[in-house]
């Protein structure tokens, strides 16, 4: 892979996130787990490039991405998107999703990411801030958090930013 920044990306970042959906992916006491997204952004934060992914307490990824300073977030092209849909089907408290995608893991950076990933994002997190019901619309409570399952946002500063060759 090699190294570009955030800002030479020419995916609709957009696009990628809520239609391609991504990986966050953290490093876990086996390896690492990989945790489907179709929501977030990249953009500017505090003086710095950023991402910023949410998590819902119940997940297994949250007490991992409470505990590590990184984090990755990988997109792919679409024949991958099963593989994608089975990450965010499956629980890594149950299962090896890494090892039952047949996705693999590169641990050469921060956070660990996946040779196949069109666009890895590597980011040392900034903040986490939890969703509260008081915060939120009616309108979003109930279609959204209909059973108190709130997120927690994290925000990254992208370090680095690799494509596929």
């Amino acid at each position: 892979m090699k190294e570009i920044s955030i800002r030479e990306v020419n995916e609709n970042i957009v696009s990628l996130i809520a239609d391609g959906w991504g990986l966050l992916t953290v490093k876990s006491e086996n390896g690492c787990n990989p945790m489907t997204v179709s929501w977030g952004s990249i953009g500017e934060l505090w003086g710095s490039d950023t991402a910023t992914v949410y998590v819902r307490e119940s997940r297994y990824t949250k007490p991992l991405m409470d505990s590590e300073d990184y984090f990755s977030l990988c997109f792919f092209d679409a024949d991958k998107k099963d593989k994608l849909a089975y990450c965010g089907a499956k629980s890594g408290r149950d299962t090896d999703k890494v090892k039952d995608t047949g996705l693999t893991a590169v641990y050469d950076e921060n956070a660990p990411y996946f040779s196949e990933a069109k666009i890895a994002v590597i980011c040392r997190k900034m903040a986490a801030l939890p969703l509260e019901s008081s915060v939120l619309s009616d309108e979003i409570k109930k279609k959204w958090y209909a059973d108190s399952d709130f997120h927690t946002i994290y925000f990254g500063e992208i370090e680095k930013v690799l494509i596929s060759d």
